[in-house]
């Protein structure tokens, strides 16, 4: 509804470059160029300065972003302000998810919001903590959802819910009876781990690092980049893991693995990430909505 020439040209101006522009608004390069320039000759002068590879607004195109912004939020506003009076619930939302929520938690959480609301078209991308939280701050995706603290104070963090995190051996394994583990147990083994970036290593580094004392290190024998990968890697005897309690619930019905509690015991949040904005699409409210209430109403369900 608002000029294509504007939108393409705040999400330049947003995110200084023309590449992540594209990639966001799912354009080639050279039409978010043609865009851009179309509406610098409507303007008759430059928008953007361009030197050594890098563009920076000019003093007219600084005065362009500042309008197309207060533009975009009353549009939003106007937006919000229809659909409420309609009841109409409808739109297109991009979000990120870190692997073990995209695999374990997402696929029934987004099922059932597709039932309530037809109209909503969902499309998902996967990365690891770090990756969703980048997209979140270029406005790659509209909402992410991680596993690991988020440091950028500039986003908004809210919590869904808790996440247990075990240990995984296999049966016959010489801890596969133990209760509870401590770092002391942990580090007479080799240990599984996920790549630098997952939320769970962040997680579990902290962890480590808060409990152990002057001992030895963990003896890290290989990481990788799933939870099925790890999980598959402590069946086959190859070291032993800790990993969220949901997403090994397949293999302890089979007996494939053991789980056994941390001595301390370690949780993590499951997070909500976006932009603040003043005024957010309808659709994107009742997303945060439904999500908050369907965490606290499958809690049980999710860890067991």
């Amino acid at each position: 509804m608002a000029d294509r020439r504007l939108q393409v040209f705040h999400t330049v101006a947003r995110l200084l470059s023309f590449t992540k522009a594209a990639e966001t608004l799912h354009m080639t390069q050279p039409a978010v160029t043609f865009q851009v320039r179309q509406l610098e000759e409507y303007f008759n002068t430059r928008l953007f300065d361009r030197t050594h590879n890098r563009i920076s607004l000019t003093d007219a195109g600084a005065r362009v972003f500042e309008y197309a912004d207060k533009i975009f939020e009353l549009y939003s506003e106007m937006e919000n302000s229809v659909r409420e009076m309609t009841g109409e619930i409808s739109g297109t939302l991009t979000i990120g998810a870190s692997t073990t929520i995209a695999e374990y938690m997402l696929p029934a959480l987004l099922g059932d919001f597709k039932l309530k609301f037809p109209d909503v078209n969902i499309h998902l991308k996967v990365s690891n903590t770090d990756g969703i939280v980048s997209m979140v701050e270029n406005n790659t995706i509209d909402l992410g959802v991680v596993e690991a603290p988020v440091a950028n104070k500039n986003l908004v963090v809210e919590m869904c819910r808790a996440d247990k995190l075990v240990a995984i051996v296999p049966p016959g394994h010489p801890e596969a009876n133990s209760t509870t583990l401590a770092y002391t147990d942990l580090v007479k083994y080799p240990f599984i781990c996920r790549e630098e970036g997952s939320g769970t290593r962040e997680v579990i580094n902290e962890y480590l690092n808060n409990v152990k004392s002057d001992g030895d290190a963990l003896k890290i024998a290989m990481e990788l980049g799933s939870p099925e990968a790890v999980k598959g890697a402590v069946e086959a005897g190859m070291g032993i893991s800790v990993v969220s309690r949901a997403t090994i619930q397949k293999e302890l019905k089979l007996g494939t693995l053991v789980e056994i509690t941390l001595d301390p015991p370690l949780e993590r949040p499951f997070s909500f990430v976006h932009q603040k904005q003043k005024f957010r699409a309808r659709v994107m409210e009742e997303l945060l909505e439904f999500a908050q209430q369907y965490c606290k109403e499958h809690e049980y369900d999710l860890e067991n």
